[in-house]
């Protein structure tokens, strides 16, 4: 390839990416303004300026669209995450890291809904964009394990307190911190919960045999 065909193929490319930002950027303006299941792919063309045949140079189906906006959601969770200072010591970082969730769900419901709730019919993302809600998974993970937390049972716990504390904001404070406020005290709860649960069976835990004398004769 010469130089004049890689520097328009990389144009192109360029010119690529950034009509599939403009693409993103008017789905989640319309999903904000109609609902996510009401997205009109006749009024997304009108937006980025395509007629609605050309849209499918950039996805296959609505549905392919919104696994692209799925992804493109878990990446702004997971750039707002690590972004994020962390607090001095395992479990006020952990309280923190509750705090920002929460607040993260109310700053966008829409993205919220397609990112934690079933809203989408049908939708299921693809392996590449939940590799990314894996990865965020991975980071509460790790952070629950700095805190003395282990087990998939509280990782399953963690996350529902975590969810609930979201919804519970999305519907009745949006926009607001009732329930972003609660973060500290629904983690300290939680994490008294598993230090008695380890301390009790600590306590029930079998005392080590002693071996046996054999008689003297």
């Amino acid at each position: 390839m010469t130089t004049i065909e890689a520097t328009t193929t990389d144009r192109r490319g360029q010119r690529r990416e950034e009509k599939w930002a403009k693409i993103l950027a008017a789905a989640w303006f319309l999903a904000q303004r109609d609902g996510l299941a009401a997205i009109s792919l006749r009024d997304l063309a009108g937006r980025v300026e395509l007629r609605q045949p050309s849209l499918y140079a950039y996805f296959e189906s609505k549905l392919d669209l919104y696994d692209a906006m799925f992804a493109d959601g878990y990446r702004q969770l997971l750039d707002v995450v690590r972004a994020h200072p962390s607090k001095t010591g395992a479990r006020p970082a952990l309280v923190d890291f509750v705090r920002l969730n929460v607040q993260f769900a109310t700053d966008d419901i829409v993205r919220f809904q397609l990112l934690f709730q079933r809203t989408i019919p049908g939708f299921e993302p693809s392996t590449a964009s939940y590799a990314l809600a894996l990865e965020f998974v991975a980071i509460a993970g790790d952070m629950l394990t700095a805190a003395g937390v282990s087990g998939a049972e509280n990782l399953d716990l963690f996350s529902a307190v975590v969810a609930g504390l979201c919804d519970q904001q999305v519907a009745n404070d949006p926009g607001g911190d009732r329930w972003v406020c609660l973060a500290g005290p629904a983690v300290e709860m939680f994490l008294a919960d598993v230090d008695r649960r380890n301390a009790s069976s600590a306590t029930r835990a079998p005392k080590p045999k002693q071996p046996s004398r054999e008689k003297q004769r």
